[in-house]
């Protein structure tokens, strides 16, 4: 039109067509970016992109990794006779401390926090009346007897044991899989890897499979290891002695379940 002034913008073809915002239009963006000769923006953002995007893969590749390297090894452990798991069984129990402490977490993080230990009490008397509940109908199904090895050093060694075992699968295996997983995704994966290790004891497997649920959902929402620790070891002591040893030979898991009846035959042989 006559008297219309010349602008290098007109030539836009972005233009011609109505948009809500001012940037709604790719092409207007780069047209700018060639007018001003600034491509810092545009570099820039791509370069942020891809450093997030590649950080975020080489976070889960080692997420994964380290949940795949951390469940093999336990289960090769539980797997080898008793002589290599002396050798072994340290290196892959102590490498999970090592690289949760690497990060180092708060003890509320880690579930040893005064207030996550008040709240959760509870927990305990909850566990010692269902003890006296199920030692109650094990007598009257006839199926309680006394604990194999009822001495302090295998009782204390054995609660000792499962509040490690707690340490394992609350700040090893569910921080790894809920950056993975939805929370409840998370849990339901860790009972399954918590029952898997007590293959092939399948009366053991589904205890574990429940508690490892119950453990977890309780961990999430009192954090507290101790209290699951010692939760555990005495729910595990009650169906020692509620549930027969035919059943659960001894509690053993692994290579240790299959060799029961062979170590059993050995030791009576010694007795006499």
């Amino acid at each position: 039109m006559p008297g219309r002034r010349f602008c290098s913008h007109n030539l836009n073809p972005c233009n011609l067509f109505p948009r809500p915002t001012l940037l709604a239009c790719p092409g207007e963006f780069l047209w700018g970016l060639v007018v001003s000769g600034d491509f810092t923006t545009l570099a820039t953002t791509d370069s942020t992109f891809f450093a997030l995007s590649t950080a975020q893969e080489r976070g889960s590749y080692r997420n994964f990794t380290e949940l795949a390297i951390g469940f093999t090894a336990i289960m090769l452990v539980l797997w080898l006779p008793t002589r290599d798991q002396l050798i072994f069984g340290p290196i892959a129990l102590l490498a999970p401390l090592v690289l949760v402490l690497a990060q180092r977490p708060t003890r509320d993080e880690l579930g040893l926090g005064l207030r996550g230990l008040i709240r959760s009490l509870w927990i305990l008397p909850s566990a010692v009346a269902l003890t006296y509940a199920s030692v109650f109908v094990a007598q009257r199904l006839g199926t309680f007897h006394p604990l194999y090895s009822a001495d302090l050093a295998h009782v204390g060694g054995y609660v000792l044991w499962t509040i490690y075992q707690q340490f394992l699968l609350q700040d090893y295996f569910m921080p790894r899989l809920t950056r993975a997983l939805s929370s409840n995704a998370a849990i339901a994966l860790a009972a399954v890897l918590f029952a898997a290790a007590h293959l092939p004891n399948l009366s053991l497997t589904l205890a574990t499979l429940v508690w490892g649920a119950v453990s977890c959902w309780l961990f999430r929402r009192y954090r507290s290891l101790f209290v699951l620790g010692l939760t555990q070891g005495l729910l595990g002591l009650c169906f020692a002695v509620c549930v027969p040893d035919v059943m659960h030979h001894h509690m053993r898991v692994g290579l240790g379940y299959l060799n029961y009846h062979a170590v059993q035959a050995t030791a009576m042989q010694a007795g006499q």
